[in-house]
């Protein structure tokens, strides 16, 4: 069966579709990242702060699609950081540590580290 080109259209237009809502992401997340600054997140789920790191993880996932790998998903979010106030890029790592805490994190890489804390 002969591929008549509707598949190369279909991922053609994935990737479009990825590239433009990558560019909007990258354009936006600095800003939701600074309006972020000193909202708390325990009184209120879904908070400013929360929608900082969704946006975030959205722009990482559309660069990764749009550019073939997670690496990329990965710089798009660094670039995203690197426009941000400093004093709201400390409010978010906090968030970021908080959030990795509650959710099992460091139960997750204990065992890496096992030989370290027995030294």
């Amino acid at each position: 069966m002969q591929d008549d080109g509707g598949d190369r259209n279909r991922r053609l237009t994935r990737y479009v579709v990825a590239s433009a809502e990558a560019s909007r992401l990258a354009d936006e997340a600095p800003d939701f990242l600074d309006q972020a600054l000193g909202v708390e997140w325990y009184e209120r789920p879904g908070s400013d702060v929360d929608f900082a790191a969704y946006v975030l993880c959205r722009l990482r996932r559309a660069r990764a699609g749009e550019q073939g790998g997670p690496v990329h998903g990965d710089e798009a979010v660094r670039a995203a950081l690197q426009q941000v106030e400093p004093d709201a890029l400390v409010w978010f790592a906090s968030r970021a540590v908080s959030y990795m805490d509650e959710n099992g994190f460091p139960e997750a890489v204990e065992p890496w580290f096992a030989e370290a804390e027995d030294g």
